[in-house]
């Protein structure tokens, strides 16, 4: 029978000198006598009370999805992720249309000349969706019987924290191992210095506002240019750095909004200086439009406009570093699964490749560098 309660154990496990505590799941830590190395394994008792160790069902076949918004470098991950499986003899799927196609058990084989010409094309070639059935049981069900239809022993998740929520109670629910890989163009995820998408989305948005620097320079006007970020504000700040905009408003700092107080009481009543107000989407205050209706309101003598960047900041062709490192990481969340790992996030960490539990990746904020913010007041004089 299985372990039910933390139990020591000194003798022989698997026919080498062990000792070690077992968890109530039967799984445990345990030191190897002959080189004290120390190993994770399922355990379960013989008929003499020892521990004898329980192997694990067989990696053969895994499957691939993205999920949440859309990410320019997904399709490398995909590509890393399939072909480095298919290197380790595995077979791989590809779930369509995230957490609602494994529901509905959209699934197609792929093969390593499926993921050709991927590597520089935006967007992602399974698709991704947003599934309010997913968060009920009654759905994940569904999808753990179309997993386990089709035999997929473990999945690797392209996406954010929203996608990886649902794969961390998924797998507390079911046999099955989740291994993610972070793909927003927020950059916001606790563990990581880096995610999928976010260099890319910042080269967008800098080429965009050099454009309306241009015109707004031209006719003297103030810009509020909105980009994305709903809970985050790492996108506005860095490139409100380096676009030279003369006030970043961010959901993390309440202090930018004196700010640009202190920037408007300048006035620009001749009209022959222009200001650029980057507006991360997610900021309190109520968003570009808002915060520039009570602007207009408060100085009608300013020319002040509008621009909202939208969806443009998603697509593109993914830069080279998106590209690298998303194949880094397609690549390493592969190993992960080959070394029994699940719940985990894969992440860069100092350019170094380090393993995020899902349950930390999921429930902990990411910071910004509020050094940055600092940076940008010195030097706006």
């Amino acid at each position: 029978m299985l372990l039910t309660a933390k139990k020591r154990y000194i003798g022989t496990l698997s026919g080498a000198g062990f000792c070690g505590v077992t968890d109530g799941a039967g799984m445990g830590d345990f030191f190897d006598g002959t080189n004290n190395e120390k190993k994770q394994m399922s355990v379960t008792t013989n008929e003499t009370g020892e521990a004898v160790s329980l192997k694990r069902k067989k990696l053969k076949k895994i499957g691939v999805l993205t999920s949440g918004g859309d990410a320019p470098g997904m399709n490398a991950a995909i590509r890393a992720v399939t072909r480095a499986a298919i290197a380790n003899k595995l077979k791989v799927t590809g779930i369509r249309r995230g957490y609602q196609g494994m529901i509905e058990g959209d699934f197609i084989p792929l093969k390593s000349s499926d993921v050709g010409g991927i590597l520089q094309l935006g967007g992602t070639m399974l698709k991704t969706a947003r599934s309010l059935e997913f968060r009920t049981a009654e759905g994940r069900q569904k999808a753990y019987q179309q997993l386990k239809k089709a035999e997929i022993d473990a999945v690797v998740v392209i996406g954010g924290d929203g996608s990886f929520t649902g794969a961390l109670v998924m797998s507390q629910e079911y046999d099955i191992s989740f291994v993610g890989i972070p793909a927003t163009i927020d950059n916001d995820m606790y563990g990581t210095d880096y995610t999928i998408g976010y260099e890319t989305a910042l080269n967008s948005v800098v080429e965009a506002v050099d454009k309306i620097k241009d015109t707004a320079r031209s006719h003297g006007r103030i810009f509020f240019v909105e980009v994305m970020g709903h809970e985050a504000g790492l996108l506005a700040l860095t490139s409100g750095i380096a676009c030279g905009a003369e006030v970043i408003l961010i959901p993390e700092s309440k202090e930018q909004i004196e700010e640009l107080k202190k920037f408007l009481k300048k006035g620009y009543k001749n009209r022959e200086t222009s200001g650029i107000i980057m507006v991360a989407e997610g900021d309190e205050t109520g968003g570009a439009v808002k915060i520039a209706e009570e602007v207009r309101k408060k100085h009608p003598e300013l020319d002040v406009r509008v621009s909202i960047l939208g969806h443009i900041q998603r697509g593109g062709s993914p830069v080279a570093n998106d590209r690298v490192n998303a194949t880094k990481m397609g690549v390493a969340a592969v190993d992960a699964l080959l070394d029994d790992q699940k719940s985990i996030m894969v992440g860069l960490n100092n350019h170094a490749l380090v393993h995020v539990p899902f349950n930390k990746a999921v429930k902990l904020n990411h910071s910004i560098d509020t050094h940055l913010l600092d940076i940008h007041r010195l030097l706006n004089v």
